[in-house]
């Protein structure tokens, strides 16, 4: 452990690292999935939210209604 720990603090003096063209559209698309999930989850706890002071102050949310022409 210890010499895990010395390996990891003790100075490089040459790193030859790369990255190739599939890495950088792998981080593109972890980006895009963080946003548009972190995005989900905003409207999911919005909603809940919501709906918890509504009823909270006894109010109903709004139901659709439907019509004759939204029915089959």
């Amino acid at each position: 452990m210890i010499i895990y720990l010395f390996s990891l603090l003790s100075p490089t003096h040459e790193i030859a690292a790369y990255l190739d063209p599939g890495s950088g559209s792998f981080l593109l698309q972890l980006l895009i999935g963080g946003i548009v999930g972190g995005l989900l989850i905003l409207k999911t706890f919005w909603g809940r939210l919501r709906l918890f002071f509504l009823n909270l102050m006894g109010k109903t949310p709004v139901a659709v209604e439907e019509t004759d022409e939204d029915t089959p």
